[in-house]
């Protein structure tokens, strides 16, 4: 079946074309139909021919991360491969054909030709070119966010999972220990000890265990002072786990004079009960502190997420205070920078004026900066990553500088093009970069970036305000 130009003039980019532009252009491509399975083209393939597809159904397939993954799905006509004026030289999308599909092709050199000959049919096709260029740029950037989302989402999930796990597990074991109060009631009901004795103790041991502050030993300090408590209690001849005690009573900073003053009190053949009472009471105490510290992890990474996300905030222009970003962005990357090995150093002026600005655009610029600085530094298996902030006048500059290899002094022009990555295959898309440019233009603002091998900085300045 003859192309008709009647069948041309149903594709939205041609329907304006004159009818004479649209038979040459039938008369110089040669029709052809594909069965389902076939390729009109694949990645890496040379870009020689403009494709008309005029019937059938089409699959455009992109690489993600090493997977080839669905793009776009076409089951009307459409114009693809090469057009006037695009610097691509190479394809970048697989086209797969999903059933039996008819296509009118036309070599290179001819649609050059057409630059000469035929105005509208040229302008036709730029136009093709210009939504082809807006679509896939779309789709990149949208990659690219995705991207970034898995990693933080994976270094959230692993952040969020170790104190619900200590949450759970702490929480068992502290059921336990409630239940061994209820073993111990009736032998403790049974002692016979005066109301003063009871006074006393009560008093000594809450202090003990409730109300005196936390010492931070080392570990050295630590061993010496159960090594004391076991020594206490072995000379004492005491029936009880000696070894268990002095752990947990160390840790309490319970000492061997805290020991004398209980034995002081009570008859010695009631002292095994009392410090199995008081054992039992600080490890629930301990159970507690830490179910209360995972509690206040998970709450602290939840709102970091809630500021980093700006969820409770419109995307208008606001006053910005840049620390918190930086703060809730380093929190977001925290297990990666952890897994790296890698240090952070804080040099903030935080007395800087709040900024005008849009937050969450701030934040994608702080991850990609900072993202990039991590894979950086992997090579040398750990790292130290300096963020540095300071005003300079009307402006504030925040400089981000990683001690990793650097970035090679011929390829330093072209980080920030679109699409360009020195990355492997899959773990880039080569738009980080140039995500950071327009929004740093969005505020009026530049980027500098200096590199050396040991030292790569990106300054971003700032206008303080915007209007």
């Amino acid at each position: 079946m003859a192309v008709t130009i009647e069948q041309l003039q149903q594709i939205e980019a041609l329907a304006d074309v004159p009818a004479p532009q649209l038979q040459w252009l039938i008369d110089q491509g040669e029709e052809y139909w594909l069965e389902k399975g076939d390729k009109l083209f694949s990645i890496g393939d040379h870009l020689d021919k403009t494709h008309v597809f005029l019937e059938g159904k089409i699959r455009l397939c992109a690489m993600q991360q090493g997977v080839l993954r669905e793009v776009y799905v076409y089951d009307k006509a459409h114009v693809a491969g090469y057009l006037p004026f695009s610097r691509l030289v190479t394809v970048k999308l697989t086209c797969e054909i999903l059933q039996r599909s008819h296509f009118l092709s036309i070599p290179g050199p001819i649609i050059r030709e057409a630059i000469k000959l035929h105005y509208e049919l040229t302008a036709a096709l730029v136009g093709v070119m210009t939504n082809r260029v807006r679509d896939y740029t779309a789709f990149q950037q949208q990659t690219e966010k995705m991207i970034s989302l898995g990693k933080l989402s994976a270094g959230l999930a692993h952040e969020l999972n170790n104190p619900a796990a200590a949450i759970a597990r702490t929480s068992g074991l502290l059921q336990t220990q409630v239940e061994l109060l209820t073993e111990l009631f009736k032998p403790l009901s049974q002692l016979q000890l005066t109301a003063e004795q009871v006074e006393t103790l009560d008093k000594k041991i809450n202090t003990l265990l409730c109300n005196r502050p936390m010492q931070i030993k080392s570990m050295l300090e630590q061993a010496a002072v159960e090594d004391a408590l076991y020594n206490w209690m072995e000379e004492e001849e005491l029936d009880v786990n000696a070894g268990e005690l002095s752990a947990n009573f160390a840790e309490a900073g319970i000492a061997t004079a805290d020991l004398d003053e209980i034995k002081a009190c009570a008859p010695v053949q009631y002292l095994p009960l009392l410090l199995q009472w008081m054992n039992n009471g600080a490890v629930a105490l301990k159970m507690a502190a830490d179910i209360r510290e995972a509690s206040e992890r998970i709450s602290n990474l939840v709102n970091s997420v809630k500021n980093y996300t700006q969820m409770d905030r419109d995307g208008n222009l606001q006053p910005t205070d840049i620390h918190t970003g930086l703060r809730n962005t380093l929190t977001m990357l925290d297990y990666k920078l952890r897994k790296g090995n890698v240090t952070v150093e804080e040099h903030f002026d935080l007395t800087l004026p709040q900024l005008d600005a849009y937050p969450g655009e701030l934040n994608q610029v702080w991850t990609n900066i900072i993202d990039n600085a991590i894979d950086a530094m992997a090579v040398n298996k750990e790292g130290v990553l300096r963020i540095t902030t300071q005003q300079d006048n009307e402006f504030i500059e925040v400089t981000i500088n990683d001690n990793g290899p650097g970035i090679p002094q011929e390829i330093l022009a072209n980080v920030f093009d679109p699409f360009f990555t020195t990355k492997e295959v899959g773990k880039g898309t080569g738009l980080g970069l140039d995500i950071v440019n327009r929004i740093m233009r969005q505020h009026k603002g530049t980027v500098r970036l200096r590199s050396q091998p040991g030292s790569t900085s990106f300054t971003l300045c700032f206008p303080i305000h915007l209007q």
